[in-house]
């Protein structure tokens, strides 16, 4: 995949993630899947692993917060499932 357009897929996951949160409820969570199927269409899953590492930008910017079973979360120690909440930078 050409450069440029990784730099727009994850431009994409990003904007999806934080409108998919504007659009909630303050306290609630999306998961990176929904941001993939709105950036990737009907080949989403080939965008979860960017999805986690553009998750862990915006997380590390504290943009977003990255949860587990309700807890917030290490997203590099994360393994399976995690929700997407707003950061305290939001």
């Amino acid at each position: 995949m050409a450069l440029e357009a990784r730099g727009d897929q994850r431009a994409r996951l990003a904007a999806a993630m934080r409108a998919l949160l504007r659009h909630r409820r303050p306290d609630a969570t999306i998961c990176p899947s929904d941001a993939a199927r709105v950036a990737g269409g009907a080949s989403w899953r080939a965008l979860m692993a960017t999805a986690r590492e553009v998750a862990a930008e915006l997380s590390a910017r504290g943009t977003i917060v990255v949860r587990q079973h309700g807890e917030d979360v290490d997203i590099a120690a994360a393994t399976g499932p995690i929700r997407l909440a707003r950061g305290p930078a939001w």
